[in-house]
């Protein structure tokens, strides 16, 4: 699997407060044939699941809305994002950890869910595949307030709203998580709701 024109020389930890950053230096081969050597800082958080919850007769879907520090450090005034649910594996495959995040962060207990896609979000810096799934949900399958988990300190506002007003939030710029445009897009491209 490894590229013959990638050859990675050194690997130094900077931190492993939360999750893993290394400063790699590699040699490069270029198209040109010749070799250069480049250093970059490189964030390992794991993989992540992300998920739009649906339901096609309402015509209505689940969002998210927590804070985001990165966020907040870069212009956003609060600190608040509205996103789609989505979570960490923690050594889960895809589709039982969107399952698992679903209810720890909806409240809602689906048992089904389809995979749209795999995504670099942030490949210049960041490691994480994202696994991205649509599902059907209803008012049956509400089990509890969601919210998140306590032990994480999770504070998640659970927000469900018509597709269109969700929609309509990416042109507003309510909407700017990369994850939550990609998938009300597919939702729109393939009419689920």
């Amino acid at each position: 699997m490894q590229d013959p024109q990638i050859k990675i020389k050194q690997t130094e930890l900077l931190s492993d407060n939360w999750y893993i950053l290394n400063k790699v230096t590699f040699d490069y081969q270029k198209n040109d044939n010749s070799w250069i050597t480049q250093k970059r800082e490189v964030y390992d958080r794991g993989n992540g699941a992300a998920i739009l919850l649906y339901n096609s007769k309402q015509k209505t879907v689940i969002l998210t809305r927590q804070f985001r520090l990165p966020t907040y450090l870069n212009e956003n005034k609060s600190g608040m994002m509205i996103e789609v649910c989505a979570g960490l594996l923690d050594q889960d495959n895809p589709e039982q950890c969107i399952i698992r995040e679903t209810e720890e962060e909806t409240g809602y207990r689906i048992s089904k869910v389809q995979k749209v896609m795999e995504s670099y979000m942030s490949p210049g810096a960041v490691t994480e595949i994202l696994h991205l799934f649509v599902g059907e949900y209803d008012e049956s399958m509400k089990v509890s307030d969601g919210g998140g988990v306590t032990h994480e300190e999770e504070n998640i506002e659970v927000m469900e709203m018509s597709y269109d007003e969700a929609y309509a939030m990416i042109a507003s710029g309510e909407i700017k998580d990369a994850k939550t445009i990609i998938l009300l897009q597919h939702a729109k491209i393939n009419n689920l709701v």
